[in-house]
Parts: structure tokens; sequence; C-alpha cells
């Protein structure tokens, strides 16, 4: 009797034991458990567009965002977990105003390289190679140049890359100044207000011309642009622009290793073909 007392106590106490080790480890667990949720929560990362111009940015059949750039940020983002995308179409003035409050951490508008946004935001790796053109009528012969354009009416958007040059021309070049009319026109009128001669001309991609022209069979030409000319614009490279909020530097150096990869695996090529008629992927860096 003695004994089953003696191994009673025992077995009540190694249960006891057990119990104690038991809910030790689930909290142990659990304290696992937590560090590791929060080790892999994703950062929220917002990109602003304008959805236009067609085909960079535009919102398609489907009513979705859509567009080269659209689908090279999807690239890029498909091969960083650590982050959550999300795409919001603005007006185009606010991507800047998102990216200032960082609001919005990426602009994605097939924005140019310019020496006041330079200051304000990062620049990523180039997404994507093309040459300036001046866009006129088939049948136009006086424009050549950034000269020819004096005296000469276009539409134009503002704080885009064309707009800034032809402000910077008239401001310090211009004789009798280029006529700029401000406008948010989609860049399909813009372009049949050429082709009617409600305007002068348009500066634009060439790749971009080329696919307006074959999409709505516009009578147009494109004028390649000197160097010299070509330097007024800036380097024919479109990129992500970044704000400088808290997490900038390592973002930036996330999305810059990804273009690389994706330029180098053909993806972007791909993307180029598939939205631009050509390959306009710039060189590996």
């Amino acid at each position: 009797m003695k004994t089953w007392r003696t191994l009673g106590l025992g077995l009540t106490a190694a249960v006891l034991l057990v119990g104690i080790v038991a809910c030790g480890n689930e909290k142990d667990s659990e304290k696992t458990g937590n560090n590791s949720s929060a080790n892999n929560e994703q950062i929220t990362v917002n990109v602003a567009t304008g959805g236009a111009p067609k085909p960079f940015s535009y919102v398609n059949d489907s009513n979705e965002i859509d567009g080269y750039d659209i689908q090279v940020v999807k690239a890029i983002f498909e091969g960083l977990p650590q982050y959550k995308l999300n795409i919001e179409k603005t007006e185009f003035p606010s991507i800047f105003a998102g990216l200032d409050s960082d609001r919005y951490q990426i602009g994605a508008n097939n924005f140019a390289s310019n020496a006041e946004r330079k200051e304000k935001y990062n620049y990523s790796d180039p997404i994507f190679k093309n040459q300036f053109v001046i866009a006129v009528k088939e049948d136009r012969t006086d424009i050549k140049s950034f000269a020819d354009l004096e005296g000469k009416t276009t539409e134009v958007s503002p704080s885009v890359n064309y707009t800034v040059a032809l402000e910077k021309y008239n401001k310090e070049m211009a004789k009798t100044p280029v006529v700029l009319k401000y406008s948010d026109a989609e860049l399909v009128t813009i372009l049949q207000n050429v082709e009617s001669g409600a305007d002068d001309f348009n500066l634009i991609d060439a790749a971009m011309l080329q696919l307006y022209i074959k999409e709505y069979g516009l009578k147009l030409k494109a004028i390649p642009l000197s160097q010299e000319d070509t330097d007024r614009i800036g380097v024919p490279y479109s990129y992500l622009i970044l704000s400088k909020g808290g997490n900038s530097d390592q973002l930036l150096k996330d999305v810059n290793g990804r273009i690389q990869g994706l330029i180098q695996d053909g993806t972007v090529s791909k993307l180029s073909e598939q939205y631009l008629n050509g390959d306009f992927a710039p060189e590996v860096q």
C-alpha cells in the first residue's frame, strides 16, 4: 500500500513536471512564432501613376491599370517578397506631391531625368531607352530642329521633361518663344491636333509616336533630334522615381537589383516587344 502511494506521488509529480515543461515550450513556441511573424512582415510600397500616356501607363479594357511601366514594376516586385505592392492611379501632379510626403514611395509614368527632380527624388536604374523626336504632319518640311520651333505652337503637359526643356529654351535661347499650350488632354488628341494643323508639332519618344501612328492611322512623321537638341531634353532613358522617405535607400537598392536581373534575363525586352513593338531595353549596368 505504501509502495503504491509512493508510486502515485511520483507519477503525479512527473505529470506536473511535464505540464510545466509543456507550458514553457508552448510559450517559447509562441514567442518564436511572434518573432518570425514580425521578421516576415511585408513593407507596403505604394506606386503612383497618372494612367497616361499609353503604352507606358493606361487603363485597359478590363478597367485595370496597365502599360509598360506598370508591368515592369510588377515584375520587379514579384521577386521582392519582403514588399507588398500597391499601385494607384492619380492626377499627374499628385504623383510628385505624394512622393514629397512619402504617401507614395515610387512614381511610374515614363519619367525622364532632369536636374530639378534629381535634387528631390531618387532615380532607379533606367527601364527604357529610346530616341526623342519631333512629331509633325507628313507634308511639313520647315521643322528640323529646336531652332525651327520658335514661334510655333505645341500642346504640352505641365512638368514633363519635354515641357521643361521647351520652357528652358524659351527662357535662355529663343528669340521668339515657342508657344506652349498647357493641357491635360490625352496624347492621341494632342497628336491629332498636330495632324490637323491646329498645333505645329509635338516632342515625343520615337517608339511612342510609331505606336500611335500605327494604332490610330495618324498622318505624322518623326524628325530625329540632333545630339545637341537631345541633350536639351535629357538622356533618352525612362526611370522609376522614388521618394526619399525612411526606407528609401534599401528600397532603391532592391529595385535596382531586380531591374538589372530583369534586363539580363530578357524580361524587360519581352515586355518592351509586347507594349512598345520593339526592344528598347537598356544595357545591363
